[in-house]
């Protein structure tokens, strides 16, 4: 089992760009899974981490529904964002300047884990990288992402949505963690298909400003804790 993940910033990046880019290294591990089955190959299948940030825009899962985008493409347009349709699970999200989003593409065979199992671990990350900022975040029962306050529902709020799509074993798509983003972008969608529920980032919870590498480092140090990987760049 190959634990080696290699570690790509893509910075600030047009989220089709990413979505191809994703698209190419699912395909290139998949293609490797498929040739070590027929081949009975030892070379090991490869795992990336990506890192990247957006500019505003809102992706519709393929369970999602359209309602639950509360205005108009053209006015979305006129709020310089974009909407794509994609291949993940789960409903509707945002993604923007300000907010780290991670795509791992992993062979999961890799790691020993199902599909379940492979989300809680990412939930898990996030949580432990929130308490080294004393951000108490939890999971909750029901809904995917990482939250805060959710032992009381009038409080509850999401921090880290998470959305996956795997075939073959292969992980693609991944989390959003709300560090600097701009939450008014959030009030034109009901977020995950979820209603009454509120969103929430790390700037808005310790009323400063975060460094975005930072926070990114921390989480790079708490994947390779709670995953067993080796992060290489």
């Amino acid at each position: 089992m190959n634990k080696k993940v290699f570690l790509q910033n893509l910075g600030l990046i047009d989220y089709k760009d990413a979505w191809d880019y994703q698209e190419t290294l699912f395909n290139k591990v998949v293609a490797a899974k498929q040739a070590k089955r027929d081949r009975e190959e030892k070379q090991p299948t490869p795992n990336y981490l990506l890192f990247c940030q957006h500019p505003h825009v809102y992706t519709l899962g393929k369970s999602g529904k359209e309602t639950n985008l509360l205005i108009s493409e053209d006015f979305l347009k006129s709020k310089g964002a974009a909407l794509y349709r994609i291949n993940r699970g789960g409903d509707i999200t945002y993604h923007g300047p300000g907010q780290i989003v991670c795509y791992p593409i992993l062979d999961l065979d890799n790691f020993g884990f199902s599909i379940k199992s492979y989300i809680y671990h990412l939930e898990e990350v996030i949580i432990r990288s929130m308490a080294r900022y004393d951000i108490t975040a939890t999971r909750l029962d029901g809904a995917t992402g990482v939250w805060l306050d959710t032992d009381n529902p009038a409080k509850a709020r999401k921090i880290c949505a998470i959305g996956v799509r795997t075939s073959h074993w292969v992980s693609m798509h991944g989390f959003a963690l709300n560090v600097n983003t701009d939450l008014n972008y959030f009030d034109y969608i009901i977020p995950c298909g979820i209603t009454g529920k509120a969103v929430t980032s790390m700037q808005k919870e310790l009323g400063k400003e975060m460094d975005i590498e930072e926070v990114m480092q921390v989480l790079i140090e708490e994947f390779e804790k709670v995953f067993g990987m080796e992060v290489v760049s």
